[in-house]
């Protein structure tokens, strides 16, 4: 059953509209550098994933439909019959689904730093761990795979702000969402998504890295894939410039610049 999600809306109301969906571990904080770079020309909403932030903690487990059907109430909310829907990891998992399953709801669509299925053993465990232990227990070992190691040597107190954030997630919460990634396989739907997708990998991500985004480009009909030089699994932070180009680029309904290319047949 969906859940009333916490949302922040910003930029011109009439703008269009552009749902920003984060990752496992994070709140809506994590998209500032998005929304100061394009809440000129969009209408940012931001939200916090359930049971993170200020959304509700239902009890886990949780699907993927379950997240998607958050979306689909939220946007139901905000009286959007469509949306433009950006979303890093565990947010392009939800994009991916929703894509695939309330097509008529999403417009254009960026997949940043994703995947369409990952190892079910490591989030089994990673669940029990949290549960067992709290969200802190995990948390270095989480915002280590979110920033290159030059980037947290040079920026020691946005990696220790991300910590804390990861680390004031609910237990339950937490757990739910990595149950829903362990039990995740998106592959079967991504050729039936028909909307405009960018996808984005961080060079030296090793949560997600450039080979997932590869087969969801090569699987998505048209899709366009862009693969940053470095920057790790958080690419809207430390990449930030760079994310916001190619998310300005793409929503403003041209082709993205800057080495985006068709995903070509051969790579799949």
């Amino acid at each position: 059953m969906s859940v009333e999600v916490h949302h922040v809306a910003e930029g011109p109301p009439q703008a269009p509209l552009l749902v920003l969906s984060g990752s496992l571990g994070s709140t809506l904080e994590m998209w500032r550098p998005q929304v100061e770079a394009l809440s000129d020309r969009f209408r940012i909403v931001r939200y916090d994933i359930r049971g993170h932030g200020r959304s509700p903690v239902p009890p886990g487990p949780y699907s993927l439909a379950d997240l998607g059907g958050d979306v689909l109430r939220l946007l139901d909310r905000l009286g959007a019959e469509r949306a433009h829907f950006a979303g890093l990891s565990l947010g392009g998992m939800t994009g991916m689904w929703l894509a695939a399953h309330a097509p008529e709801r999403i417009d254009r669509l960026a997949l940043l730093c994703t995947a369409p299925k990952m190892p079910p053993e490591a989030w089994r465990q990673r669940a029990q761990t949290v549960r067992e232990q709290g969200v802190g227990a995990v948390a270095d070992g989480v915002v280590e795979r979110w920033f290159t190691p030059g980037y947290a040597e040079r920026e020691p107190e946005v990696v220790a702000m991300m910590r804390r954030m990861v680390a004031g997630v609910s237990a339950e919460g937490y757990a739910g969402c990595c149950t829903a990634i362990e039990h995740m396989d998106l592959r079967p739907d991504l050729a039936r998504i028909t909307a405009p997708t960018l996808v984005v990998a961080g060079g030296e991500d090793p949560a997600t890295p450039p080979a997932d985004a590869e087969r969801i480009a090569a699987a998505v009909p048209d899709a366009r894939l862009h693969v940053l030089d470095g920057g790790a699994h958080l690419a809207s932070w430390e990449r930030a410039e760079e994310v916001d180009g190619l998310l300005r680029t793409h929503f403003g309904g041209a082709a993205p610049t800057g080495g985006a290319r068709p995903a070509s047949k051969e790579s799949r």
